[in-house]
């Protein structure tokens, strides 16, 4: 029970907070007022799908199953942000910040690969 909290804890509290800042009108204004919002989804959605493939892996799934769930995970709970924002006041619903972030989480199981081989 305790290694499975270890794989699952983190992948689940960053989704939470996903959603926390996902409910703000204007979450981190010093940082999206600098910074391109796609690169922000991308670097974001890139942390997920690299918990969940980690979390994964260590579950017993294969290299193969592990990344191909991770990368639809991360996207699947993309698009469900896209349309929790399309709720919030201040917030849209895009194709294009769903798509950064379905893009970052290929970036994070890419990078989730590199970093068990050289490890």
């Amino acid at each position: 029970m305790a290694r499975r909290t270890r794989l699952w804890l983190p992948p689940l509290v960053y989704m939470a907070i996903i959603f926390a800042l996902s409910a703000q009108s204007n979450p981190l204004p010093e940082v999206t007022a600098r910074v391109w919002d796609k690169l922000l989804h991308l670097f974001e959605y890139s942390g997920l799908a690299f918990l969940l493939a980690r979390a994964l892996v260590g579950d017993g799934l294969s290299w193969r199953a592990a990344l191909l769930a991770a990368t639809l995970l991360a996207s699947a709970y993309g698009a469900t942000d896209e349309y929790h924002q399309s709720f919030v006041p201040g917030r849209d619903s895009s194709l294009r910040d769903w798509s950064a972030d379905s893009l970052g989480a290929i970036v994070g199981v890419g990078t989730y690969a590199a970093a068990r081989r050289r490890g």
